[in-house]
């Protein structure tokens, strides 16, 4: 990992000024949030193609379906807290039902959201959105990860939700990094566990991975970025291959990427899966980072996993 540290909702505005320039179709929705979802990177950029349709979340996912039925490839973004909640009946009957091209970012979920709260910290997002046919879901853990993602979900067509959080995290990947939607990223060949992570648990899993390894405990970390699709030949692939497995997620256990996993495990190779994550309850308020280690979802809980 880079020791420089950026925040994916910053690299997810970034991305949309990027493909602004070479597709003019591309259009941003915003619910009077655009400079904390960064979207108005995107606005100052090119102001003719961005709505900000006020604090009414449900009226900006009904415009972008409508903006989405006259050929545009709407971007609507909010709080992951107002977009999945507010609006997850616009988003059902009038996004997903249709199956219309529409794209929503989710920012600021999970504890990172920190000193803002638990009525600000989502942690039911991905439970919700995956719930929803013809929706895939992303969860991308760094900037290259996650201007790759916008660039690809721009050329999908059909409904996707895109996580991104407030906390800036360390760069993992280098600009040559493959990845591929419904494949997760496999970080080391370790056979003593399996650290499965999504979104900005990826680079707290991978300082796990340094300190088990002066230990004499080597674990590989599968970055899961697509959360639906999901990769289930790896996951099968780790659970042959490896003697311990963990999932950590800044979400709740109960219908997040633990659950994912397990789904898949049940399917296609029984094992037992170590969940870590917000375990059925809400958030607190607190500083990002001691809220991590308060949920057990920080490296050095990881780590205790093992030992």
């Amino acid at each position: 990992m880079k020791e420089e540290n950026k925040a994916t909702r910053q690299s997810y505005g970034e991305a949309l000024e990027y493909i602004g320039s070479i597709n003019k179709d591309i259009v941003v929705l915003d619910a009077d949030l655009a400079g904390a979802t960064k979207s108005d990177i995107f606005k100052k950029k090119y102001p003719e193609r961005f709505f900000d349709i006020g604090i009414a979340e449900q009226d900006m996912i009904g415009t972008a379906a409508g903006l989405a039925t006259c050929g545009k490839i709407p971007f609507a973004s909010t709080f992951a807290v107002f977009a999945t909640g507010r609006a997850y009946d616009q988003i059902r009957n009038s996004v997903c039902y249709p199956n219309l091209n529409v794209k929503i970012c989710g920012s600021h979920a999970g504890v990172t959201v920190g000193e803002d709260g638990a009525t600000h910290q989502m942690l039911e997002d991905i439970n919700i959105m995956k719930g929803l046919p013809n929706m895939k879901v992303f969860c991308p853990s760094d900037e290259t990860q996650t201007k790759w993602l916008v660039e690809e979900v721009a050329k999908l067509y059909g409904p996707c939700y895109i996580r991104t959080a407030r906390l800036a995290s360390p760069i993992i990947y280098d600009e040559n990094q493959n990845f591929e939607i419904g494949k997760a990223v496999q970080i080391g060949d370790g056979t003593d566990g399996t650290i499965f992570a999504t979104g900005i648990c990826v680079s707290e899993a991978i300082k796990a991975q340094e300190k088990l390894q002066k230990k004499g405990i080597n674990v590989r970390v599968v970055d899961m970025f697509s959360l639906k699709p999901v990769d289930e030949e790896i996951i099968v692939k780790c659970a042959k291959e490896t003697r311990k497995l963990i999932s950590v997620e800044d979400h709740n256990i109960i219908g997040g990427l633990g659950s994912i996993i397990a789904d898949v495990l049940a399917k296609e190779y029984p094992c037992k899966l170590i969940k870590l994550g917000v375990n059925d309850s809400f958030g607190k308020s607190g500083k990002a980072m001691e809220l991590l280690k308060e949920f057990r979802i920080d490296n050095d809980s990881i780590v205790e996993v093992f030992e």
